[in-house]
């Protein structure tokens, strides 16, 4: 089959033939429809996520089973499908009591494994990680919900209750800000958005969010889509007593010990949550909101592709384009 492949950290992405996938037992082969571009892709790319070489990148896609394992029961043939980006092992405590986004036995797609730059990916205990999509959800859209959306989803309804007055501060308008905003003012909530870029914060306003600099003592819940130092602090600063911190951009090098202002923790009785992703078993809720009109990821969809350019596509992020915002899909016809 044909593929975007790395050779080395950094190397520039090609487009080549490389042998077919093998089907586990357990899993499940997916012809590949479409895939998103994430900035998770980038920084396995670019060395920062250990990655074995050389590597087909890709984690966000949508598409259709072509062969099942022996023990697969749920799923067959020709079935419209996508996946979380963390696939978990479907046996452990974690992954039975359907947490299987801290599976510590899971796999990933275009980073243990060979990804969905391709035009065939593997989704290793299909039972576990396979999410059917209805008709009514093109594949372009679904691609965006496998990270991004998915994880913006569970970081803000699956870490506890949130009042019907609430108040939303999302840091940071990339593909998982977005899909936080969409998800929040969907839901009913006020949202406050903070980002440096003219383009984001037009996008971010054209969802629903007040545009702010900075926010005083005000939300309930503050979500740090970025991941910096200073934006986990400003998401703690920002909440009123008893809020809720959820860390969703990854902290990487020295970001990756940042201290957090721990007086105000203690004091105000604020919680501090971390956020991984979405298990397969939490996709219903989010999908019948797809399906039914209410959210629609397509609108964060800002650029459409063809899978062979998905490569020199990744190599742009190491300089955003001015004027850019939301998530770029490359997609496959059949």
């Amino acid at each position: 089959m044909r593929a975007i492949v790395y050779d080395a950290v950094g190397a520039a992405p090609r487009v080549a033939v490389v042998p077919e996938p093998h089907c586990p037992p357990d899993g499940a082969v997916i012809e590949v429809r479409a895939t998103g571009l994430c900035r998770s892709d980038w920084h396995a790319w670019r060395g920062h996520d250990p990655v074995p070489l050389p590597h087909i990148p890709g984690h966000e896609f949508a598409g259709e089973i072509v062969a099942v394992g022996p023990s697969v029961r749920g799923f067959g043939l020709g079935e419209r499908v996508t996946a979380p980006f963390v696939n978990g092992c479907g046996r452990c405590e974690f992954c039975t009591t359907g947490r299987a986004q801290i599976c510590p036995d899971q796999t990933q797609p275009g980073f243990t494994h060979p990804g969905s730059f391709a035009e065939r990916v593997v989704v290793r205990a299909a039972d576990t990680n396979l999410v059917r999509l209805p008709d009514s959800v093109s594949f372009v859209a679904a691609a965006a919900l496998g990270c991004r959306f998915a994880t913006a989803f569970r970081a803000l309804t699956g870490h506890g209750p949130v009042p019907d007055d609430a108040v939303i501060a999302v840091y940071g308008c990339g593909g998982v800000g977005l899909s936080a905003i969409m998800i929040a003012t969907a839901l009913g909530f006020k949202v406050l958005a903070v980002d440096p870029s003219p383009a984001a914060n037009s996008m971010a306003a054209a969802l629903g969010a007040v545009i702010v600099h900075e926010i005083d003592q005000e939300a309930h819940i503050a979500i740090d889509a970025y991941g910096s130092a200073a934006t986990a602090e400003a998401s703690v600063r920002s909440l009123r007593r008893g809020g809720r911190h959820v860390q969703v951009g990854l902290m990487l090098g020295v970001d990756a010990h940042a201290p957090l202002p721990w007086d105000l923790v203690v004091a105000r009785e604020l919680h501090v949550v971390g956020s991984h992703g979405m298990a397969a078993a939490d996709y219903p809720p989010m999908i019948d909101l797809v399906a039914r009109g209410r959210l629609d990821p397509g609108r964060l969809v800002g650029s459409v592709i063809p899978l062979e350019a998905a490569g020199v596509a990744l190599t742009t992020m190491d300089s955003p384009i001015p004027g850019h915002a939301g998530i770029t899909v490359a997609e496959r016809q059949a």
